[in-house]
């Protein structure tokens, strides 16, 4: 398999590492690159956003931050409520940007923010976290086939902390085939991670708004990648454009009051607990 590089729709910028398999055109066509962006961001009592900061701006494409720096300001979150008043707040935010053609036939690419989390990071018993987690194995199968992906599961978790129910939100693949080839390896890459979550537990929230809550809902996203010798290291990959195919987003029976939000706004391997942190009311690319 070889790398492929094009650039996109934002002067400057370049969409990298995705592997190339045979396969149809019109797969190739729905290819997407992503970019993740972490940052804190301060709200006044009122929900308006009064600063923010991006983490390691010095490596982010310059188009990058002028379009964070064009919406973020511009945002308004429900005001957070304490002891009965409005009080301003802190929080960790993570953003996605994702870079698409305008047409199936264009070769420039668009970059905008098309999800985000507003968590509040290092919030000790407001937050979820693990008790004991077993990470799934790479399947023999796709690592000899050189297939790269992210599976985003939701998890959702008793008061025990055990898992009640697990399931698949989306497959992400670093390869492309046809539609055959690409359901069979996001099948391939979802059934390990969705084994080993179903025995995962956790230490649940003991303080906060979700502490007496029946259940709790976290999402994780399992990255499946190769170590390719020349290949950046992960953190080297930070203000990068990292290519792949996006799979379909599978509606969860049990998960309906856990909606509304996106499972990829979320750093590798990171862990999130559903319906947390500050509410975002606006849009998130009104730049």
């Amino acid at each position: 398999m070889k790398r492929k590089q094009w650039l996109i729709g934002v002067a400057g910028l370049a969409m990298t590492g995705v592997a190339i398999a045979a396969g149809p055109g019109a797969a190739r066509k729905r290819m997407e690159a992503s970019m993740l962006v972490t940052g804190d961001i301060s709200v006044a009592a009122d929900g308006s956003v009064t600063g923010y900061t991006l983490d390691r701006q010095e490596k982010l494409p310059g188009e990058i931050v002028g379009l964070i720096g064009a919406a973020a300001p511009k945002w308004r979150f429900d005001p957070v409520i304490q002891d009965g008043h409005a009080v301003a707040a802190h929080a960790h935010m993570t953003l996605r940007l994702v870079a698409k053609r305008e047409s199936p036939d264009d070769n420039q690419f668009t970059a905008r923010i098309v999800g985000a989390t507003f968590g509040e990071e290092g919030a000790g018993g407001e937050q979820i976290s693990y008790a004991s987690r077993v990470a799934p194995a790479y399947p023999m199968n796709a690592a000899k086939a050189g297939v790269e992906g992210t599976v985003y599961l939701l998890v959702r978790v008793g008061r025990d902390g055990k898992v009640a129910d697990a399931d698949v939100q989306q497959v992400n693949l670093g390869v492309v085939g046809s539609d055959t080839e690409m359901n069979v390896w996001r099948n391939v890459l979802a059934k390990p991670a969705l084994r080993v979550a179903k025995d995962w537990t956790f230490n649940i929230p003991t303080t906060g708004t979700h502490a007496n809550d029946p259940y709790f809902y976290a999402s994780v996203p399992i990255v499946y990648h190769l170590n390719r010798g020349a290949g950046p290291h992960p953190d080297d990959r930070y203000g990068t454009w990292q290519g792949y195919v996006p799979g379909p987003k599978q509606s969860i029976p049990w998960a309906k009051d856990a909606e509304g939000y996106s499972a990829d706004a979320l750093p590798d391997d990171g862990l999130f607990l559903v319906n947390s942190g500050l509410k975002l009311i606006t849009p998130l690319d009104n730049g």
